[in-house]
């Protein structure tokens, strides 16, 4: 019996099938570029991972044509985002006046929004989606990357193909194995996630609730509530050794309405840990290889934007590479090309994510006595015109890009 690894040739081979992987594998493949895309696990089925779809990720989905269908899956709308600051709430943001056609944030599970986009790139001949397949090295000759290296239950797979992109998230594989240097900017916090039923009384919650040393996300969900508790960074063992119960009532105290639900977490396997990064690629591709997505710039979940930012990014290489993949003349400039079309949106965005960081979370967490509210907070409550800052911010983001290839098939 040969031991020898099948082999699939393609235009394009995609590592991961996040977000920023199969947007940019659907629009390669309706562009008519061959693309094979790469996910390690049999499905997308993975719980507490970023459920946030922004205004203008909804406007990619439209000019894909696909928008009214994607919303008649089940899924809720955040028009406004607000916060609690030692028991009081104050607005932050205000989609209504975005110049968008979606002047809301649409609340879905991840697994259904790639689920969504699997089943119409499958549509497309030159797409092909390969489950249960960890990318574990790259296929290199003279210095160029020529494809990737996977396993699977039935052996090993060799992609052979004229780009590999890296979209295989903040522990990415590829970018570790095409050894691209990587500059860290810290973060002061970690999440812990979790979910708790909802009640119709809840009626709507501020998205973040800020107290004395704690910080508490909830999102709306429907009939239950996805839940963050920022901790200090490196704090998750000494939160499961005080013990279960004592994190139940450090949730009551910042959020005392949910004091009769907390006891639906019945033991730490209901409480799943985020470590939070915050990095960046100096040099995004190699001749061959092109990372991008959290591979290429693992996000803050400041603002939720890391998915909006991913999806930006894979909108930007289609628009950039696609005819490219199609006559087979990719070249390395073509790859700075991208990575300077995104360098900046990235930059700033996590300049600011960083900045919420220091004068927010690290205060929240660090406050020993009664917690001030930010001089921000008070402007945006005082002056609404103020919160279409963040709303643009967190709603459409910095460079926002749109759907410049052509349906091939049409």
């Amino acid at each position: 019996m040969s031991n020898a690894p099948e082999v699939i040739r393609a235009k394009c081979c995609i590592a991961g099938g996040g977000p920023a992987g199969m947007v940019l594998g659907l629009l390669l493949a309706r562009a008519g570029v061959e693309v094979v895309v790469l996910e390690k696990h049999a499905d997308f089925l993975r719980d507490f991972r970023g459920d946030t779809i922004h205004p203008s990720t909804l406007e990619v989905v439209h000019e894909l044509g696909l928008l009214d269908e994607f919303l008649c899956h089940p899924h809720q709308e955040a028009r406004v985002l607000a916060g609690n600051v030692a028991g009081a709430e104050f607005p932050l943001a205000d989609f209504a006046h975005l110049p968008t056609r979606c002047k809301f944030i649409a609340l879905m599970p991840q697994w259904d929004f790639l689920d969504f986009v699997s089943a119409h790139a499958k549509k497309y001949p030159t797409f092909r989606l390969v489950t249960r397949a960890a990318v574990t090295d790259l296929i290199e000759e003279s210095g160029r990357v020529l494809g990737a290296r996977a396993t699977m239950p039935e052996g090993a797979l060799e992609v052979r193909a004229d780009l590999t992109v890296g979209a295989d998230g903040r522990h990415s594989t590829v970018r570790a194995r095409a050894a691209l240097p990587v500059q860290d900017f810290g973060a002061p916090m970690d999440v812990l996630w979790m979910r708790l039923s909802r009640k119709l009384s809840d009626g709507d919650r501020p998205v973040g609730r800020f107290d004395r040393g704690r910080i508490f996300v909830m999102i709306y969900r429907g009939d239950y509530w996805q839940c963050g508790f920022v901790i200090p960074k490196g704090d998750h063992a000494a939160v499961m050794t005080r013990g279960l119960e004592a994190f139940r009532a450090d949730i009551v105290s910042v959020a005392p309405f949910l004091v009769d639900r907390v006891q639906e977490l019945q033991s730490w396997d209901d409480v799943k840990l985020l470590t939070v990064t915050v990095d960046r690629l100096r040099k995004w591709w190699r001749p061959g290889v092109l990372c991008i997505g959290d591979a290429a710039h693992a996000m803050s979940p400041v603002g939720g934007v890391g998915i909006n930012l991913a999806i930006q990014d894979a909108v930007a290489t289609a628009n950039l590479l696609a005819e490219k993949l199609s006559a087979g003349t990719v070249t390395g400039a073509d790859l700075a090309t991208v990575q300077r079309r995104r360098t900046f949106p990235t930059q700033l965005t996590q300049w600011i994510q960083v900045q919420v960081q220091k004068r927010v979370i690290t205060r929240a967490l660090t406050a020993h006595g009664s917690l001030k509210v930010p001089t921000a907070a008070r402007l945006l409550q005082r002056f609404p015109i103020l919160r279409r800052i963040p709303a643009h911010l967190v709603g459409i983001g910095i460079r926002p890009e749109h759907v410049r290839t052509k349906d091939a098939f049409k």
